[in-house]
């Protein structure tokens, strides 16, 4: 039988089945997955699309660059760049790519990890939906390439959690991450994401079965403050995660009730730190070199993880574990990398949802480009955000980019430290 990935090329009408919900009925598109049998010889955890080539991004360019005093002045805070182990498995460095809803899936995913990530995590994924084998999900924990394969799960019910580590740890993951911190309306909704934080036995019996069912596979748990300043039990979650045998805890500094406004907490992050022995992660408006010693001195992470500020940025990761740098970011051209990541998400989704799904990133590479080196018309964004034809769209994006390299459009050098979040 096809996998999940080849039956859904090109298929327009394949529902999205519950990824930002709780795990409410799944709708399972005909004959791609008829049952837990087929789920699981289906080896929807290996896409590999060997066209795919790397020397597009090697390219040498002569465009004068604005950043190299500033890059080559750069080494990261003490110990970002050391490796930290999770039960058996072995990360190179300490800065990690969040997963992100619609943002972190296997093209975006295998750009970070290779521009020097020292984890990267899929997109969050319904329990129950993984379970029952809807495509869409079985897609969100596609492996995205060789190296560890992280995979972050979603849901209410600890027996769906079970089964779907269960599932999982068959099919090859490396770590299994538990979500408690998606703040989506959507998502907290459904009861599940950041709303478990206000039920923190559930919360507990989830953790412990994700545990079961993952077996020797480590399991880790990303989490916020709190629901609310009033309820900010982070702390005590997370102590109680570690004593069910989750084996790194990732805080985002805001609580649910803050979304994403204001500026994250990170001192407040600190007393997670002091309440468990495992690896804690900061997470929350990291989107600048500068900022990794404040935010690891004031919330004494082990390790920090960064989010929206990696939108059109997929080195950033890289950059700021010292991965990648001026020589790195001078050698590949814009035009390129957004090629190579356009041509990878139309072979993941097939042509019509791929053109869709990857507008988003076309966005943001253009603002990237409008700030860094010069503005976009409002004509030539228009024409690439509503076009239907690839050819045509990477023909203008060429024109429009031209030489312009990396270090060019990275923001870490153009404009105020604060104004990206992460």
């Amino acid at each position: 039988m096809a996998g999940p990935l080849a039956a859904s090329r090109g298929d327009d009408d394949r529902r999205d089945c519950g990824a930002h919900s709780g795990n409410p009925p799944c709708v399972v598109v005909p004959v791609l997955i008829t049952g837990a049998d087929d789920f699981a010889t289906a080896k929807c955890l290996s896409f590999e699309h060997a066209s795919i080539k790397c020397s597009l991004m090697m390219r040498k360019s002569a465009h004068p660059g604005k950043s190299s005093e500033i890059l080559a002045s750069w080494v990261p805070p003490l110990g970002i760049d050391q490796p930290l182990s999770i039960g058996s498995n072995h990360l190179d460095n300490r800065v990690f790519l969040a997963p992100l809803s619609g943002i972190s899936d296997v093209a975006f995913r295998r750009l970070a990890r290779r521009f020097g990530a020292g984890l990267v995590v899929s997109e969050m994924v319904a329990s129950g939906e993984f379970v029952k084998g809807c495509d869409a999900s079985a897609m969100r924990a596609m492996r995205d390439g060789a190296g560890l394969h992280a995979v972050q799960l979603a849901g209410r019910d600890p027996r769906w959690m079970r089964l779907a580590a269960e599932r999982l740890a068959e099919l090859g993951a490396d770590i299994i991450d538990i979500n408690m911190g998606c703040p989506a309306k959507k998502v907290v909704g459904g009861l599940s994401g950041s709303a478990l934080m206000r039920e923190p036995d559930l919360a507990l019996r989830i953790v412990e079965a994700t545990v079961a069912g993952a077996g020797d596979i480590p399991v880790t748990l990303k989490m916020r403050l709190g629901w609310d300043r009033a309820s900010m039990n982070a702390p005590e979650l997370a102590a109680r995660a570690e004593a069910a045998g989750v084996r790194m805890i990732t805080v985002h500094g805001r609580t649910r009730a803050d979304f994403y406004e204001g500026n994250a907490d990170w001192p407040a992050i600190a007393a997670v730190r002091d309440a468990v022995g495992v690896p804690v992660v900061a997470n929350g408006d990291l989107a600048h070199f500068a900022q990794l010693e404040p935010m690891l001195s004031s919330s004494r992470a082990d390790a920090v993880m960064v989010g929206r500020g990696a939108q059109g940025r997929p080195w950033l990761p890289g950059l700021l574990a010292g991965g990648v740098g001026l020589r790195e970011l001078s050698a590949i051209q814009l035009s390129d990398l957004v090629e190579e990541h356009y041509d990878m998400m139309l072979a993941h989704y097939g042509l019509n949802v791929g053109i869709r799904h990857a507008r988003k990133h076309l966005g943001w590479y253009l603002d990237r480009f409008g700030v860094g080196v010069g503005p976009i018309t409002a004509a030539d964004r228009a024409a690439v955000m509503a076009g239907r034809e690839p050819a045509v769209i990477v023909a203008r994006l060429r024109r429009l980019f031209g030489d312009a390299r990396l270090c060019d459009v990275e923001p870490t050098f153009q404009h105020d430290l604060f104004s990206d979040a992460a």
